[in-house]
């Protein structure tokens, strides 16, 4: 006949798996709300003295690094730490609403509301009666309705700053001038190309860079800083703008060419070591 003790013990086994296996069957909602709660609690009094510290500003870097290691982890074809590292961008945004909620600025909520509210509005092929024939077609919508948004938010500001003049807008304007530089001009050349601003085949992209190239030879010979930055500026712009047009992300690109994934690509790397030193 078992103890009492053993019984006890396999009682308390048994409530252990029965919380576990429901665990398992929350929602996504669900399991959202109780990352809010562990954040929320990590920074409450008698929390995480490290996570009581943070700001917007001390986790810019978290933020940047997460996004990378998503990258990285896509890369890999390991579905679990892709997963695992999706948790940690997720984790990034509860942190930043959770410090905004503390200064009483906006919550998780609101920042979910955003961007659910924005997908409605940007997708009218979908859920209105606007038609879109093909993707082109969507991101030419997807940009003017954008630039409407802001033209909306840009006068609502005026009215309440009593400016008269009102202000210009581009559809160049969404562009984040914190993305790497190499982003930046693709994201630029990527909506300049929604707007009809583009070259008609790869072709003309090629004969600009041979362009930018000759100017860039000529300014190297002139021996002036200045000149030779701006037009080794203008030939990695151009280069971005082809990668755009091959439909390559430029940074993903440069990341692989300066990584050693084979045997020959290390020795290519020993001997461009060599070189350098």
């Amino acid at each position: 006949m078992p103890t009492r003790r053993k019984k006890s013990k396999k009682r308390k086994e048994l409530r252990s798996n029965g919380r576990q296996t429901k665990q398992k069957h929350l929602t996504p909602g669900q399991w959202f709300e109780k990352l809010v709660a562990v954040q929320a609690r990590l920074r409450a009094p008698n929390g995480c003295p490290w996570d009581r510290e943070q700001t917007h500003q001390s986790l810019r870097t978290y933020l940047i690094e997460e996004a990378y290691e998503v990258v990285e982890a896509l890369e890999s074809g390991n579905d679990a730490k892709f997963a695992e590292e999706m948790g940690d961008l997720l984790l990034q945004i509860v942190f930043h609403s959770q410090i905004a909620r503390e200064e009483g600025r906006f919550t998780v909520a609101e920042v979910i509301r955003e961007i659910h509210d924005k997908m409605i509005r940007r997708h009218p092929h979908v859920f209105g009666k606007t038609r879109a024939k093909d993707s082109a077609e969507v991101l030419r919508n997807w940009e003017q309705i954008k630039a409407e948004e802001r033209r909306s938010k840009d006068n609502k500001n005026d009215s309440k700053s009593d400016e008269s003049v009102p202000k210009e807008t581009s559809l160049l304007d969404g562009v984040s001038h914190a993305l790497p530089a190499t982003l930046e001009g693709f994201q630029l050349t990527r909506k300049a190309s929604r707007i009809g601003f583009d070259w008609e085949d790869a072709g003309g992209v090629f004969e600009k860079l041979l362009e930018e190239t000759e100017e860039l030879k000529k300014a190297s010979k002139e021996q002036g800083h200045l000149r030779m930055e701006e037009e080794l500026g203008d030939l990695l712009f151009a280069a971005v703008n082809l990668s755009r047009f091959l439909k390559i992300d430029p940074e993903i690109a440069l990341k692989k060419a300066n990584t050693c994934e084979s045997l020959d690509d290390f020795h290519h790397c020993v001997d461009l070591q060599r070189a350098i030193w």
